[in-house]
């Protein structure tokens, strides 16, 4: 996914493409949350369980810089389900591409620096 938005612009992905964006953005999403979860734990860090308590916990220990675009995120993703419009589907995608590909992007910097 990151790769995609660093390689292609937005308005030049086909169908296929923005409808993949959006689906690997949902298990992209899923890993991102749950690897801060166990990095957390295993720092022994205490919290509620779950991807709200790891996104509050993440903010506060500094794995994450932006607490509100990682709410947005989970909110969004808990959206996806229920999109079948296009347009609805495009408007998402757009999301995905410039708002929470640099947010996941700077995990992946974060994380690889430790």
């Amino acid at each position: 996914m990151i790769q995609l938005t660093e390689e292609r612009d937005f308005d030049s992905l086909s169908k296929l493409e923005t409808e993949g964006l959006v689906q690997r953005f949902e298990y992209t999403f899923e890993l991102a949350w749950k690897v801060l979860q166990d990095i957390l734990l295993f720092s022994g860090y205490e919290f509620a369980p779950g991807p709200k308590g790891s996104i509050k916990t993440a903010f506060e220990a500094g794995f994450i810089t932006n607490h509100d675009g990682w709410c947005q995120m989970l909110r969004s993703r808990l959206k996806i389900k229920d999109l079948f419009d296009e347009n609805d589907i495009n408007s998402m995608a757009r999301t995905i591409y410039f708002d929470y590909a640099p947010l996941l992007k700077a995990l992946d910097t974060k994380l690889s620096s430790l």
